[in-house]
């Protein structure tokens, strides 16, 4: 059950968010540092400058319903935590304008074994991205363009 006040899972301690406030990862590597981890996975998702068939991409615009993406992602750290023994997962999401270089999205998984870090990372990377209900748009210079399936 997550503590939407606070992104926790109440059980695991898990840390899962969607935001428009900038991410910091470094403050997601602190939430999952455990005394029993011997692997810390993280994935930082980064907006570029360019896009398929566009150059000068300057920013890209997201939009979520925040509570239904937060449960669905907390449903995913829970599917996650079924096929490997993870300690702890904290996944955040922005929404609103991230301009070129900024963090977009970040998985990052603590684990006892580098071997589940990594797999449940690019599990939840992946199936984030396949099934969370959250839309991008890009932004170049002259013109705009949602893009489906980001």
């Amino acid at each position: 059950m997550v503590d939407h006040r606070y992104g926790v899972d109440s059980e695991y301690r898990d840390f899962v968010r969607v935001t428009e406030s900038p991410l910091d990862p470094a403050a997601l590597l602190d939430l999952v540092s455990d005394p029993t981890a011997g692997a810390v996975v993280s994935f930082l998702g980064t907006v570029r400058n360019h896009a398929p068939g566009k150059s000068g991409v300057s920013h890209l615009v997201y939009e979520a319903y925040v509570e239904v993406v937060e449960e669905k992602i907390t449903g995913l750290v829970a599917e996650a935590r079924s096929r490997w023994p993870l300690i702890k997962v904290a996944v955040e999401h922005r929404t609103g304008r991230v301009d070129v270089g900024g963090v977009s999205v970040a998985v990052v998984v603590s684990s006892a074994h580098r071997a589940d870090a990594f797999e449940a990372a690019r599990f939840l990377i992946d199936e984030l991205k396949a099934r969370a209900p959250i839309w991008k748009q890009e932004h170049w210079e002259g013109g705009s363009e949602w893009i489906e399936g980001s």
